[in-house]
């Protein structure tokens, strides 16, 4: 069933996809039903994913009457901004959207390098959007501020895809572009398997979006049947791994899904997605002043990555009010870097991105929402 949308911008007082949820295949029969040829259909993905026109009214090259019956079948505007927020230096914006049947999710873009640089190298001039794929969050991360939310729904292939068209429409109205889209805001993908990578193959479509699978990057906490199943699929998309512990009794109290798949059960996983995809994993680890950022974790997390293809990515933990924990200092970051450079271990300390905007996942709309207990995984 389809949330009800409520008039105004959100369209008609009865059950409402959006444009979004609709396939090439589902928008060509649904032409077919209208009386339409198949051309249309094409104009009308081309016209949402290439040419990312935003109302009926923008598709031009359609009859009237065609553009008035999308009107009245489908909902256009799936994601309504709520807030806005951009911090310091300008290099971050988050936006809380609401979504038809009121709740709510986080978009937030971040901007890397200077657009105004005469040849500017590529990776320095990156534009990364990081978006949501749940309402809430099953996995319960005591530091998360969207998994202390607890789970509300998953959200649709097209609520999905929305909030990256929305952001790569801004951006080209700005003569930029969007370069990479990591799915690593509010919600567990894994957890939404079905209609997160329906997503990804919808902007992935050559006659479309075209955004290339490697510029996608999926973070999961562990989920190990769904990384067998993206194993298994060989796609190129990226696979980030928030570990955040190198044993499991740690682990356990900072994820309580470690406590249904044990570190040995990941990492077989991905290897498995490693041999299959020859394509590295990427660890993700939080920071937490004098809980997981001492030497001996750096050695245990070496000696649980050796041999696989892997990039550590070091983040001094970003604060949420439900978490009494801080992120670590300088000094402490550095020296568990050393450890992994010393084992060979790649290793990257990233910048906390938007810490004056509550940029963490989850942060704004826990503000405006009232927080509910983690739904049991299923």
């Amino acid at each position: 069933m389809y949330p009800i949308s409520v008039g105004g911008a959100w369209g008609y007082n009865r059950p409402m996809r959006s444009i979004y949820d609709l396939s090439l295949s589902e928008l060509q029969t649904q032409l077919a039903a209208w009386g339409y040829p198949a051309y249309r259909a094409r104009q009308i993905w081309q016209g949402l994913y290439r040419n990312l026109w935003a109302a009926p009214a923008d598709f031009h090259v359609l009859p009237a009457a065609l553009r008035a019956q999308l009107a009245e079948a489908y909902r256009w505007q799936p994601l309504a901004p709520v807030t806005e927020l951009r911090s310091a230096d300008g290099q971050t914006v988050k936006t809380l959207f609401r979504l038809a049947d009121g709740r709510q999710i986080e978009t937030v873009l971040m901007k890397y390098g200077d657009p105004a640089a005469e040849v500017p190298p590529r990776r320095k001039r990156r534009r990364t959007l990081c978006i949501s794929t749940q309402a809430g969050c099953a996995m319960g991360c005591t530091f998360c501020a969207t998994g202390q939310m607890g789970f509300q729904r998953h959200l649709t292939a097209g609520e999905i895809v929305a909030q990256v068209i929305r952001f790569a429409r801004q951006l080209a109205q700005q003569g930029e572009r969007l370069t990479n889209v990591v799915l690593m805001g509010m919600g567990e993908p894994l957890h939404n398997y079905e209609n997160t990578l329906q997503a990804i193959d919808r902007l992935n479509d050559s006659q479309g979006f075209a955004f290339g699978a490697r510029r996608f990057t999926l973070s999961t906490v562990g989920l190990v049947p769904a990384i067998r199943r993206f194993a298994a699929e060989k796609r190129q998309v990226g696979l980030a791994v928030s570990l955040h512990a190198a044993d499991d009794d740690l682990r356990a109290r900072m994820l309580p899904i470690a406590r249904r798949y044990p570190l040995a059960e990941l990492m077989a996983a991905l290897r498995e997605y490693a041999a299959q995809t020859r394509r590295r994993v990427t660890f993700e680890w939080a920071l937490v002043e004098g809980v997981n950022d001492s030497p001996q974790q750096a050695r245990q997390l070496a000696a649980l990555l050796s041999g696989l293809l892997a990039h550590v990515n070091l983040i001094p933990l970003n604060p949420t009010a439900g978490f009494a924990g801080r992120g670590s200092s300088a000094r402490r970051v550095r020296a568990f870097a050393a450890v992994l450079e010393e084992a060979k271990i790649p290793v990257t300390v990233r910048l906390r991105r938007g810490v004056d905007i509550q940029a963490g996942c989850g942060q704004l709309a826990s503000r405006t929402q009232p927080t509910a207990k983690p739904d049991a995984y299923s």
